[in-house]
């Protein structure tokens, strides 16, 4: 039936090009490409048969941003031709066996760090092997510097041609996640307020949210790709701006977790002291669950004003974020007034009530829109002076890049 199947047929077709769009896909596809125009290039202009090291040296100069082409294919290029020349003076002194092989991979390894080539030492062994494994290297070496070259060239070209895309989008994605995360987990902790809660489970919401350090390491590495491929992006206009906004929005929401984590640690202490009875009374029980709901929709709002592109839509998000942190406030207020009342009456454990409100206190200071405002401010200041006094000729090139593109 057709109805039926339909669906069938949309679903590969679906992720196939979802798969495309995430960075490992793309990185393929953009190899691949590379990899073959330098070979064809090489064929063309090389009496060689199967120039295969131009194709390699394409391979390993494109990256997936323009960046780390930039940063990294000189290196690169330096690792590969060095080790081509190595292996062309030990084909033209040695046979290849296996004691001039082993003596092969240790000079390589060994000049490779005297050029310092850095995290590519590896490769210069890996291309005097490959080299070193085609017969008659001696009478072929100027052909196999020229592939290198070649190759070398496409892939920078193919970068700087071909833009790379900018993973603005993994990053906000990456962030919208863990703002997501911590805000379950704080309406979470606004369920098991009321009644008694078990020592075992206020603990492992605390390892719940210990958790959120390992969700962090994973944020930051997709913001580094992101940063890396808004930087001398000829594609973007305000690369410094999205980098600024992507990078202090996560430092608020990593800040907001070691409270979290805290606000935990705060709870568990309470369950353990309270074994017996309830852990907030009724009266208070009721509006601190809404104060834990307000501010987390107070933390996904903020991750959704610092990654949303349009300027209408900020606006929305902005006032979203306002509203929670009004409720918010509100809530606070409230429980504070009723936690006064009742540490009065029963005065036990009087500064963990304390410590639980100077936490929320600490979440709301974080995400206020004045003080992100002045802290935007400042961040965008303090990195456009920096990069001007350290690269001042980069500088100049990203201006000019940026008047090409507009």
């Amino acid at each position: 039936m057709p109805g039926v199947s339909a669906p069938v047929i949309k679903a590969p077709v679906v992720k196939l090009v979802q798969r495309t769009t995430e960075p490992a896909g793309v990185q393929t596809l953009r190899s691949t490409a590379a990899a073959v125009i330098a070979y064809s290039l090489a064929v063309a202009l090389l009496p060689q048969p199967a120039p295969l090291t131009a194709p390699l040296t394409a391979l390993l100069v494109v990256q997936v941003t323009l960046y780390a082409t930039l940063t990294t294919g000189i290196r690169r290029v330096n690792s590969v031709v060095v080790g081509v020349l190595i292996a062309i003076g030990f084909s033209a002194l040695v046979e290849l066996s296996w004691w001039s092989l082993g003596l092969t991979i240790f000079t390589s390894l060994l000049i490779g760090r005297l050029v310092r080539v850095d995290e590519f030492v590896p490769e210069v062994a890996i291309s005097a092997m490959l080299v070193l494994g085609v017969s008659q290297v001696a009478d072929t070496a100027w052909e196999r510097v020229w592939e290198t070259l070649i190759g070398a060239v496409v892939g920078l070209l193919f970068n700087l041609v071909f833009a790379p895309p900018v993973w603005v989008r993994s990053a906000g994605s990456s962030i919208v996640g863990l703002a997501d995360r911590m805000g379950d987990m704080l309406r979470g902790m606004g369920e098991e307020v009321a009644g008694n809660i078990p020592v075992s489970r206020a603990a492992a919401r605390l390892h719940e949210a210990r958790r959120l350090d390992h969700d962090i390491v994973e944020v930051d590495a997709s913001l580094r790709q992101a940063e890396e491929s808004l930087t001398l992006n000829p594609r973007v206009r305000q690369g410094l701006l999205y980098r600024v906004v992507l990078r202090t929005g996560l430092d608020t929401l990593e800040i907001c977790a070691v409270v979290v984590r805290v606000l935990s640690r705060t709870l568990t202490d309470l369950a353990k002291a309270r074994t017996e009875e309830e852990l907030f009374p009724a009266d208070v029980a009721a509006p601190l669950r809404q104060l834990f709901g307000h501010l987390a929709d107070a933390v996904e709002s903020f991750a959704e004003l610092v990654t949303t592109p349009l300027a209408a839509d900020g606006e929305a998000a902005e006032d979203r974020l306002a509203e929670a942190l009004t409720r918010s406030r509100a809530s606070r207020d409230l429980v504070a007034d009723l936690l006064l009342e009742d540490v009065q009456e029963h005065p036990r454990q009087w500064q963990l009530h304390g410590a639980l409100l100077a936490e929320v206190d600490r979440v709301l200071a974080e995400l206020d829109t004045d003080e992100r405002a002045k802290r935007l401010g400042e961040e965008l200041d303090r990195r456009s002076a920096e990069v001007h006094d350290r690269r001042p000729r980069l500088s100049a090139l990203r201006r000019r890049l940026g008047r090409r593109a507009a």
